[in-house]
């Protein structure tokens, strides 16, 4: 009886080579996806302090918008410098 030794084929029709490489090929192609997404779509920068920078510039604010940003500017002081209440 004859055996037949199988014959070798290019290192592309492999499968096992596309499942060992298959993963980081992958990761990579993700990772360069997500920088193109970063930097194309990136959030301007906020001015620090929106009523400070409106009177810096010589824009008056109605009393409207100086309540509307107070939440905003509360919640940011604390976070920055949280408050720690105790209940005594």
């Amino acid at each position: 009886m004859e055996s037949k030794k199988p014959q070798g084929q290019p290192w592309y029709r492999e499968p096992m080579m596309w499942m060992v490489l298959g993963g980081p090929l992958l990761v990579v192609i993700a990772s360069l996806i997500t920088y193109v997404l970063i930097v194309r779509g990136s959030d301007p920068v906020l001015e620090r302090d929106p009523i400070s920078e409106a009177e810096r510039v010589g824009k008056e604010l109605t009393p409207e918008q100086r309540e509307s940003l107070l939440p905003a500017i509360k919640a940011r002081n604390h976070v920055a410098s949280p408050v720690i209440q105790s209940d005594k």
